[in-house]
Order: C-alpha cells, then sequence, then structure tokens
C-alpha cells in the first residue's frame, strides 16, 4: 500500500514538473526601429563662423561752440533722418557777432570806395604839378589797406555765419540716437569735457565682424578665385543668423578683408554687410556667420538619426541579419533638420532614424523602414 502511494506521487511530481516546463513564457521579440538611407542631395558647402555686428557710421555728436544748451529736439532712443535738427545752443551771442562782422564789411567798403577815388583824382593832378608823388603813393597805400580791411571783415563775418550755424545741431546720416548726455540749461562745448552731447549710429545696413582660418580661408579662395571683400565687381555672399533665430535668415555681401593675417592667432578678419531696415539687427550681437563655398553631391540623415559621445558623432545602421552596428562619421552643417554626412556612409546603409535607443550595438531589432512596412529581403 505503501509502495502505491509513494509511487502516485512521484508520478504526480514529475507531470508537474514537465508541465511546468512546457508552460514556460517565449522570450520577446526584438525591439522595433524605423530606419532609413541616407538621402543623397546636391547642398553647398559652407564655412561656420561666428562674429559680432557693428554699426556701418557711429558718431559723436559734439557741441562746437560754447554755449548754454537751449534744447532738445528728439527722444532718447529715437530714429532720426539726415539734416534733422537734435541740440540748440544759444544763438543771440551768435547773431549779435554776425552782424557786427556784417557792419564791419561795410565800414571797409566805405573805407575802400573812399581811398579809390582819392588816388584816382591825386593821380590825376600829378602831371599838372597840382599834387605831390608822396599825396598819390599815400593814397594808392590807403586804398590798398582798405582793400585788405574788407578781406579780412568778409573772412570774420564768413566765421560768425559758421559759428551762428553750429549753434544747431543736426544727425550727418539717417540712425539711431542714444540717451541725450546733456540736458537744456547746461552750458556746454567749453574745455570742462562737456562737449559730447549724445552719440548717433547708423544700422541699416549693418557691419557683420569675423575671422577666417587660414585653412578655411584656403578653402574660400579656392572657391572665390582670390580674397572676396576687395571691392571687385563680384559680390560674394554671405549668411548671419542670430542668437534666438533659426538658421541662417539674413543675406548679405563680403565687402572688406584685412590685408594680412594676424600672427597671433593666423587668422583673417573679415567683414560682412548685411540691410537692416527694421532696425533690428543691434550693434554689439553675436552672429552665426555661413559662407557658402561650392555646390556638391552630399548625403543627409535626420538630426535626431546622429549621436554623439566621448568617441566622436556617430549613426546606428541595422545590417543583414537585424544586428545593429555602430557607424563612426563626421558631419557637416544642417540643412532643413538634417545634418550633412561628409565621411563614414556610403549611402547604401539602413540607418535608425526613430527608436534610437532601443538600439544596442551587438543585439538584434526589428527594422520598419520609414515609406513602408518593412525592409525589403527581410
Amino acid at each position: 500500500m505503501k509502495i502505491r502511494i509513494v509511487g502516485c506521487a512521484i508520478f504526480l511530481g514529475l507531470f508537474l514538473l514537465v508541465g511546468c516546463k512546457a508552460k514556460k513564457a517565449p522570450p520577446p521579440p526584438p525591439p522595433s526601429v524605423t530606419v532609413r538611407q541616407p538621402e543623397q542631395r546636391t547642398v553647398t558647402d559652407s564655412l561656420e563662423l561666428s562674429g559680432n555686428t557693428q554699426a556701418i557710421n557711429t558718431v559723436q555728436l559734439v557741441a562746437r561752440v560754447p554755449g548754454y544748451l537751449e534744447k532738445v529736439f528728439f527722444h532718447d532712443g529715437q530714429t532720426v533722418k539726415k539734416g534733422q535738427t537734435l541740440f540748440l545752443i544759444q544763438q543771440n551771442t551768435y547773431v549779435a557777432r554776425l552782424q557786427q562782422a556784417e557792419g564791419q564789411i561795410l565800414t571797409q567798403r566805405a573805407q575802400l570806395e573812399y581811398a579809390g577815388n582819392q588816388f584816382v583824382r591825386y593821380s590825376a593832378l600829378l602831371p599838372e604839378k597840382a599834387a605831390a608823388q608822396s599825396d598819390v603813393d599815400n593814397w594808392k597805400y590807403q586804398r590798398d589797406a582798405a582793400q585788405a580791411n574788407l578781406k579780412t571783415a568778409e573772412a570774420q563775418r564768413d566765421l560768425a555765419r559758421l559759428d551762428l550755424g553750429y549753434t544747431q545741431v543736426a544727425a550727418p546720416f539717417d540712425g539711431r540716437i542714444d540717451r541725450r548726455l546733456q540736458d537744456p540749461g547746461n552750458l556746454v562745448g567749453t574745455d570742462t569735457g562737456n562737449s559730447v552731447l549724445a552719440q548717433l549710429n547708423q544700422i541699416d545696413p549693418i557691419y557683420v565682424y569675423f575671422t577666417v582660418s587660414d585653412t578655411d580661408l584656403a578653402r574660400l579662395m579656392k572657391s572665390a578665385h582670390g580674397i572676396p571683400g576687395r571691392g571687385g565687381p563680384k559680390k560674394w555672399p554671405v549668411f548671419i543668423g542670430l542668437t534666438d533665430e533659426k538658421d541662417y535668415p539674413h543675406q548679405g555681401s563680403l565687402d572688406f578683408a584685412s590685408i594680412s593675417l594676424a600672427p597671433t592667432s593666423g587668422t583673417l578678419l573679415m567683414r560682412g554687410v548685411f540691410p537692416n531696415p527694421s532696425g533690428r539687427i543691434l550693434p554689439g550681437l553675436f552672429a552665426r556667420v555661413r559662407v557658402p563655398l561650392e555646390k556638391k553631391a552630399a548625403f543627409l540623415l535626420p538630426e535626431a538619426a546622429v549621436g554623439n559621445d566621448q568617441q566622436g558623432e556617430y549613426v546606428l545602421v541595422v545590417n543583414e541579419r537585424h544586428i545593429v552596428e555602430r557607424r563612426q562619421i563626421k558631419t557637416g552643417p544642417s540643412i532643413d533638420n538634417m545634418r550633412i554626412i561628409e565621411q563614414g556612409l556610403d549611402g547604401r546603409e539602413w540607418v535608425i532614424t526613430i527608436g534610437v535607443l532601443k538600439g544596442v550595438p551587438g543585439r538584434q531589432v526589428t527594422p520598419v523602414a520609414e515609406n513602408g512596412p518593412g525592409r525589403s529581403g527581410r
């Protein structure tokens, strides 16, 4: 009886053991990732640099004559036009000096006319022995002196007129004026350092200065057949983007290149000029600069497909056995959220673009093409 019970127990245990093994869960399928082949497109090779904006013209408006500042005709930070009156210095003193100079001219003209008449009269009497030679010489001297005095008086009048004109400080060009440095009622134009009234910047167009290394300069010279920006008829394009802007929305042209490279850094200073009708680009801003070189065929991948770590830039490629491989690459600039792949791919690879975190090098995945249910031949 005991033997029969023991046999049943053993049989039951074997049955349960076999049942447990049969019900063990199968391993999960490989993770699904989205793949695509690099897109081949003709792109423009370019230099990506950094620079700073600067006003095309900057001037400090100064008081050229001393006097009390009477009026200010602008608001701080206002946009002003060329020739617009900005400051008015007390004029009554300079008006009086101009009137005084004009009166002096009338006096000298009268003296010149009188001396000239006397010289003619005495010169006519000299042949008849009715006048002495010394009298003729004296009136000739008086005439010449009066003529010289008249020229001096006319010069004094012109200077007085200039001084009167300097009492009105006008904008030399269109631009944006800074805050005023002197308030009405202050004495300006003296030697106490109060001659500067305000600063005016012309920012349309606007300059962007940047430096180019000797290596990049060689590439640029090869494409442009020389150094652009030296005043030639051909304008070499250049693009910029500000910190808060996407890509490079502003287009201008190179208009200046320094005559030599900096000996300490081995870089060449260059400048681009850009239209700025809205005045949004202010002087002193950091700018991303792109200088196009030449067109070439290139492979492009979405930005999300490109990774970067201590070993450099890479992408994850799915091979014929659905095994993930790491592929080291070298990238170029980005275009429309696509990254140019300069080295590392031949265009036939299937690169993981969605689900990159699921792709572990050496492990298997289930690839799904972006434009279809799966890869052909898989």
